[in-house]
């Protein structure tokens, strides 16, 4: 999800996050319901033409697809031997779906659009749950998981520039110490705008 959005002016594209985010999870429990590889097989035609719709790059769907493959390498000859050639077909054409139509939701919609439809979301709970802080949060989590691969990049950067090899301890330490160092600005930050209660 992370730095995945595709920017396009396709219907797909324009769709609110909110009704997106609805379709999603309308479209995959239909999906997960499915006995029938004959089903499987229209909706797979659905999921094709919406990616057609989207006008989105073969390439760069196919990453968002392809680790779900290694996955099904080991999974569907467990499942051919436990439950037999269609329990298998039902399985990996389920799991493919599923990746890609949460593939085509991050590739078509903005991080902070996401986000804007998680607090949409949260807001009638507001009594029991702060839909801004939660926001908040989520949009932290979201920032800070490129940031620390950053931090780990500079680290082995540098360490290679030194020649130095060494263990895992000894990378980890300064890539810890810098990922505290970064937390602690980043309270700073939020604390000088008021979110430190």
């Amino acid at each position: 999800m992370i730095g995945v959005f595709h920017p396009g002016r396709s219907l797909v594209h324009r769709t609110p996050a909110l009704a997106k985010l609805g379709l999603l999870a309308v479209l995959v429990t239909v999906i997960a319901l499915q006995t029938s590889l004959v089903a499987l097989g229209v909706a797979a035609g659905l999921v094709a033409a919406l990616f057609v719709v989207a006008w989105l790059p073969f390439g760069l769907v196919w990453r968002q697809i392809v680790p779900i493959l290694w996955l099904l390498a080991f999974a569907i000859p467990v499942q051919v031997i436990f439950g037999g050639w269609e329990a298998a077909a039902t399985m990996a054409v389920r799991l493919v779906l599923a990746v890609a139509l949460a593939a085509l939701y991050t590739l078509t919609t903005p991080v902070t659009a996401t986000l804007d439809a998680m607090q949409t979301l949260l807001r009638p709970f507001r009594r029991w749950i702060d839909a801004d802080r939660v926001g908040l949060a989520l949009a932290l989590t979201i920032r800070c998981v490129p940031l620390l691969a950053d931090i780990v990049r500079e680290v082995l950067e540098a360490r290679k520039a030194r020649g130095a090899e060494g263990s895992v301890v000894a990378l980890a330490v300064p890539v810890i110490v810098r990922a505290l160092q970064t937390a602690e600005h980043l309270g700073d930050a939020l604390t000088a705008r008021g979110f430190d209660d």
